[in-house]
């Protein structure tokens, strides 16, 4: 039988170590981007948003509508800062718009 630890852990670090171990971060990071995505550019956008994927450091967003997509586009060091401010780190570097 295993022998019992008496430490106490946070939910938040063991979800960490589960991650880590079972090597999921790449799937929560995915996850994590979509959800900011969302949170920052608003249902609006959202609508319009077929797909996003994070590539290494590229973010790559597959928008329905050419005109988000030309608006978009001047905004996309602004959209960039904004991303990983929410991200918590620098992830993002390049951010393609298709």
């Amino acid at each position: 039988m295993a022998k019992r630890q008496n430490e106490f852990h946070s939910i938040k670090d063991l979800m960490k170590d589960v991650i880590k171990e079972n090597k999921l971060t790449k799937g929560m990071l995915q996850l994590s981007v979509k959800e900011a995505w969302i949170k920052l550019m608003g249902n609006g956008v959202a609508s319009y948003t077929n797909n996003i994927e994070l590539h290494g450091k590229t973010l790559i967003v597959n928008l329905k509508s050419s005109v988000l997509r030309e608006e978009l586009s001047y905004g996309k060091e602004k959209i960039i800062s904004m991303m990983n401010d929410e991200l918590g780190g620098d992830l993002i570097s390049k951010l393609i718009l298709s």
